[in-house]
Formats: C-alpha cells, sequence, structure tokens
C-alpha cells in the first residue's frame, strides 16, 4: 500500500515574504518574491541594547528542506553575529496526533525517495536508508526546545545531532530513548537535566505554541506564485495552513521581511539588510576550514565549500560516509560521538580537491 502522502505531506515548496499580522502595513517582500498588497515598512530604531535584527526560523527536525538550508544558516548566523537575535520556532512536520500509516514500510520508502529528491538541489548528505519515518517529530523538537536552558551553543548542538539521526543514520530520534543516545556526548551537555526538561509541561506549552505561530501564516504567503523547486506558499495541512518549511522572517527598523523555503544566501543578506533599515553590510564572514571545524564541529561537502570556500577538509577531520556525500567531524566530535548511538565508522578524510558531492535524482 502507499503512504498517504494528504495525511503527512512534507514541505515540497520554497519561497515566500512574510510580515507582521499585527502591522501588515509593514510587511515587505524578499527580493524576487511575488507577494500582493505590501506596503513601505515603517522606520523605528531599536534600543542600543538590543539586536538590530530578529530572526524568526520556522523549522522541524525532519525537514530535507531545513537540513539542506543548514550550510546557509550558519552563514548567516555567523555573519550577521550579535547584531541578530535567532528564535527557531518548531512546526511539527509529523504530529503525535497524526493516524498511523497504514504501511510503515512504505511510508518510510516514500519519504526516502522525497529526500533523496530534495538532495538533487542541496547536495546535503542522506542515509543510504531511511528505516522509519519518524513518528513523530515532535520529541525532537521538545529535546532541542529544552535544551536551551543549557545555553544557545549546547542547543544548537543538540538540534544538529537529532537532524543527523534522520539525514545522516537514517534512524530519527523519535523516542526519549533514542534522543538520550544521539545527544549523548554533546560537551557541556547534562543529558538527565535534558531528559527531565524535556517531559516538562513548560517545554510541552513552549513547543505547543510553536505549533500555533506556524500555523498562523501571514496572507501574503497564502497565495505565494513562486519559481521551483520549493518556492514557499504556506500548506494546507488538515483544517489548517502552515508556513512552507523552513521561513525566515527577518523584523528590524526597516520592517518586517519574510524569506521562505529555498533561496540563496544573497537573498538572506539582502532580507535581513532590508529589515535592518540598510545598516547591515552584506559581505559574508568566512572562515579558515580549520577554524569552521572547530567552531561548529561537524561540516557537510556544502557547508565547507560555502562556509569556508575550501575543497578539503582539514588533515585531522574524521570522515563519515553517507548515501551522498561526506560528514566530517572534529577529531574531538568523533571521540564524543563514540559514547553515543551515532556509530563512528570513519577514516581521516582525504579528499582530492575537485571532489565535490553529487546529486542523487
Amino acid at each position: 500500500m502507499t503512504p498517504d502522502v494528504n495525511r503527512r505531506a512534507p514541505e515540497v515548496n520554497r519561497r515566500a515574504p512574510e510580515g507582521d499580522r499585527t502591522a501588515p502595513d509593514r510587511i515587505r517582500t524578499a527580493p524576487g518574491a511575488e507577494a500582493p498588497g505590501t506596503k513601505a515598512p515603517g522606520a523605528e530604531t531599536p534600543g542600543a541594547d538590543r539586536p538590530l535584527v530578529s530572526v524568526t526560523e520556522f523549522t522541524d527536525p525532519a525537514c530535507p528542506w531545513a537540513w539542506g538550508s543548514e550550510p546557509v544558516f550558519r552563514l548567516l548566523k555567523l555573519t550577521l553575529g550579535s547584531r541578530a537575535h535567532w528564535r527557531p520556532v518548531f512546526g511539527i512536520l509529523f504530529d503525535e496526533d497524526d493516524d498511523p500509516a497504514p504501511d510503515p514500510a512504505a511510508e518510510a520508502r516514500w519519504y526516502e525517495r522525497f529526500i533523496r529528491e530534495v538532495t538533487a538541489h542541496t547536495d546535503a548528505p542522506c542515509a543510504p536508508r531511511l528505516h522509519w519515518l519518524t513518528r513523530s517529530s515532535l520529541p525532537a523538537s521538545l529535546a532541542a526546545t529544552a535544551a536551551r536552558s543549557q545555553g544557545p551553543e549546547i542547543a544548537e548542538r543538540v538540534l544538529r545531532r537529532l537532524r543527523e539521526s534522520t539525514f545522516v543514520l537514517g534512524t530519527p530520534a523519535d523516542t526519549p530513548d533514542g534522543i538520550r543516545g544521539v545527544v549523548r556526548g554533546v560537551p557541556g551537555l547534562d543529558s538527565d537535566r535534558l531528559m527531565r526538561e524535556l517531559a516538562a509541561r513548560e517545554t510541552r506549552d513552549a513547543v505547543r505554541a510553536d505549533w500555533t505561530e506556524t500555523r498562523r501564516p501571514i496572507p501574503e504567503v497564502l497565495g505565494l506564485d513562486g519559481p521551483g523547486p520549493h518556492p514557499g506558499r504556506a500548506k494546507e495541512v488538515g483544517d489548517h495552513r502552515r508556513y512552507a518549511l523552513p521561513t525566515l522572517l527577518f523584523d528590524g527598523p526597516g520592517g518586517q521581511v519574510c524569506v521562505p523555503g529555498w533561496r540563496p544566501l544573497e537573498t538572506y543578506l539582502e532580507a535581513a539588510r532590508a529589515a535592518a533599515g540598510g545598516r547591515l553590510p552584506l559581505t559574508p564572514v568566512r572562515l579558515p576550514a580549520v577554524a569552521a571545524l572547530e567552531r561548529w564541529r561537524t561540516l557537510t561537502g556544502p557547508e565547507l565549500a560555502l562556509l569556508t570556500e575550501e575543497s578539503a577538509a582539514p588533515a585531522e577531520a574524521v570522515r563519515i560516509d553517507t548515501g551522498h556525500g561526506p560528514l566530517w567531524l572534529h577529531p574531538d566530535e568523533a571521540r564524543a560521538r563514540a559514547q553515543s548511538s551515532f556509530p563512528v565508522k570513519a577514516q581521516v578524510a582525504e579528499v582530492s580537491d575537485n571532489e565535490t558531492p553529487r546529486g542523487v535524482h
């Protein structure tokens, strides 16, 4: 039996501008998007003690478009630095109340094909086989939210491990035991505290608020029509509409600018600059490969190329081969993962300068 695509259809669209529902006259359109009825933004100045721009990221740990956007989002965060406050909002792509799949194996094969179709555009790594489709992306979203109490760097690394459980291992961390196993060894993480806070009512309330926020898209994204492969029109899901994933909403003295879906770095930089009223530079900040590996601890092929503009990983990097290109680990990260359920069957990276990831069609 084929999977129920209408029941659990994933994001397949990319771009759309978004704005403030309470102040539609301040909504701006991302460059190249086609949103009707937008007007010029206002011109308020943030306080000196606040970041110049706030960024709301609508995302989900199980979304392949969000996984494929990691290189651009990492570089965007690095470039904006302390001038931006970044807030992830988890849209819960697969909810715990969804009807069970009539044929789980067939549904896993369906989603595996979808991931490979997305990978053809993003060049992101993907698992050789998706062993099951996540039962619900709520547990991983709860874990990523709970990790914030232990600091932004730890939260970032926890979320990365959760994404990799699906897109590198093919075994989504969708149960408490699975989550504990995947995040074990994250530097500085108190796993027991994470599991306690994951189960806390306050965490569930916060993620449910994310669910609601994601399902209140602004009118401008409802009829958005743009070029593929992922134009970002709001998705019809049951009785709701929600933002396509990922979607970024920039808010600042220049107004609000929405950039949903799959976009190049330049579009995000221009959106940030517009939201900041032209007060942000557009030059991306890149690092040497050694520094990038030290900063992020794991690098995909697209991340190595975009974040460092280098074609070879550092000599000490540990390579993991996936179903589509390598994932490189910092040696300390490889040792830390030896404590987790993340198998490190790898060797020191030896990649020629002309090796590039190839799309899976």
